[in-house]
């Protein structure tokens, strides 16, 4: 008795559509808080990251200095990483920051010296407190693995993040605002 070769092939075809199969299951499963917390925090990453270079540019310290550039190496890594949770879930991926962090990017442009840093240094604490708070609603009410485990890899990075500036704004004697 000959193999019948179609049946054969069935197994190798229905491999081919199980990604597909769960890409629909993994965007199914993430709600539309879900969703909306991946742009946020793509978003959010996409300002850390400009304005990360606008202090390792500008910033007169040198904690400024490298706190900036490390928002600029850990958010790319953050926002890679972040995009192909959007993808897994149909979450759509921003192309531009919020209109509150341009009008923060425009004010800090204008700023130098240490008027730059003291901005810059209030501006990540605030910002990090907040994100940590984005992140960590969303993993106690995240309805999707996915997003969930995605929060909870980025909160722990930007609860460093927020060490790091708390000691930076301490050491240089910038209050919180």
């Amino acid at each position: 008795m000959k193999p019948n070769r179609t049946l054969n092939l069935v197994p190798i075809a229905l491999l081919a559509l199980l990604p597909t199969v769960v890409l629909k299951a993994n965007a199914q499963a993430a709600s539309p808080a879900d969703k909306n917390f991946v742009t946020t925090a793509l978003r959010g990453g996409m300002a850390e990251v400009e304005l990360g270079k606008l202090a390792a540019a500008k910033g007169t310290s040198n904690d400024v200095k490298q706190f900036g550039q490390k928002m600029v190496t850990d958010h790319t890594q953050m926002g890679e990483n972040m995009k192909h949770v959007a993808q897994q879930v149909g979450a759509s991926q921003p192309s531009t920051m919020s209109a509150a962090d341009l009008a923060l990017e425009t004010k800090l442009k204008v700023l130098s010296g240490s008027a730059f840093d003291k901005a810059y240094i209030q501006a990540m604490v605030k910002d990090h407190e907040d994100d940590l708070g984005l992140f960590n609603k969303e993993i106690a009410g995240g309805s999707s693995s996915v997003v969930t485990d995605a929060a909870r890899d980025g909160a722990k990075i930007i609860q460093q993040h927020l060490e790091m500036i708390q000691k930076i704004a301490q050491s240089n004697n910038v209050a919180s605002n």
